[in-house]
């Protein structure tokens, strides 16, 4: 496989790129150029992110037979996103040539402990002879928003061949199933809620949702729970009760199943449908689903602007419109997520149901 190559770009004019992006007053010369440098420059992560995939899934196999492993190169607008999160003026706190997790490959144990037993015996007292950089044990330490996983920063390093590669940054991701399962079900929120739940920029009651749900998933692992939520069981249980009571979540995420096994359906008859319209009545337990061909898009930007507006307030009612190439992203940018999603719900069936 012939691996991308680096044009040779300093690591300043990496970073203006990154300035460039981050600016909403660029042109669009500007931004032609940045993106071209960004595109290599994301390119070139592809060999030691794969070299640390194939270590990740040989370890992994060896901790859990069943563990999962993936890898994947970050995506551009995720990329320019996180760029805008840091950027204030001409003073930029992210720089482009140090964004830590360009490359990134995780992996999907089965428990808990055998997260920690491949971290502990793989990572912290393995022969690795690439530079750790950085750590986060967030299964220790639990983010603010719930998320919970072990992070490994590395910097690749040969002295025998593919030493253009030197310098690079790789993330390195090890989950156990529950903090996968709860990780996945945020994605699938903001992807059809149009949400930044992931990034802090969700709707609050969301974000509590999610925050209550990651301690209860702490307390089956017996690992700490997220800051500023209940310790007690029955107290902690009622409130996820409450909160999926008021924002209807088991019945939306069922509907968003079904609506992706259609989409699925759809996808095998090789129509020429390139847009979906979703509307859901929740108490009615309805999925209404219309297909729109590209020809047909501005239809479905007015149908979707109609029933947003004939609906406005209800909140027994949503509507999303979906693009032709969801599912393809889907499976790329949620491993499992089918899977995942039914999983979370029956866990979070069993939680509502507890008292």
């Amino acid at each position: 496989m012939a691996w991308a190559e680096p044009k040779g770009h300093t690591k300043g004019e990496i970073n203006f790129a990154g300035e460039m992006l981050s600016n909403l007053d660029s042109s669009e010369d500007e931004i032609t150029k940045a993106i071209e440098i960004l595109d290599n420059w994301r390119a070139i992560h592809g060999y030691p992110m794969h070299v640390f995939k194939i270590r990740l899934k040989k370890y992994s196999e060896i901790v859990d037979k069943r563990a999962i492993s993936v890898q994947r190169l970050k995506r551009v607008p995720s990329i320019i996103i996180k760029l805008r999160r840091g950027y204030h003026g001409n003073n930029p706190t992210m720089n482009l040539s140090q964004m830590q997790d360009i490359g990134g490959c995780r992996t999907v144990v089965s428990t808990v402990e055998l997260a920690r037993k491949l971290y502990n015996d793989y990572y912290l007292k393995g022969d690795l002879k690439h530079k750790r950089i950085n750590e986060k044990d967030y299964i220790e330490n639990p983010k603010e928003d719930g998320y919970r996983s072990i992070h490994i920063v590395y910097e690749y390093k040969s002295d025998k061949e593919k030493k253009e590669y030197n310098g690079l940054l790789v993330e390195v991701q090890i989950r156990s199933k529950l903090q996968h399962l709860w990780a996945t079900a945020v994605e699938t929120v903001d992807f059809f809620t149009r949400q930044s739940i992931k990034i802090s920029k969700g709707n609050k009651e969301w974000a509590e949702f999610f925050r209550l749900v990651s301690s209860a998933f702490a307390k089956w692992e017996n690992c700490p729970i997220v800051p500023n939520t209940p310790n007690n069981e029955k107290e902690l249980f009622t409130r996820i009760k409450e909160k999926e009571n008021e924002l209807q979540i088991i019945k939306l995420m069922r509907s968003w199943n079904d609506a992706i096994k259609f989409l699925e359906q759809e996808e095998k008859k090789k129509k020429d449908w390139k847009f979906y319209l979703l509307e859901l009545d929740i108490k009615g337990e309805k999925l209404n689903i219309s297909a729109y061909t590209n020809k047909e898009k501005n239809k479905a930007i007015e149908d979707y602007s109609r029933a947003e507006k004939r609906n406005n307030g209800n909140k027994e009612y949503d509507v999303v419109l979906v693009g032709a190439d969801t599912t393809h992203d889907l499976r790329k940018a949620y491993p499992n997520y089918f899977v995942d999603t039914k999983d979370f719900l029956e866990l979070l069936q069993k939680i509502v149901n507890k008292y």
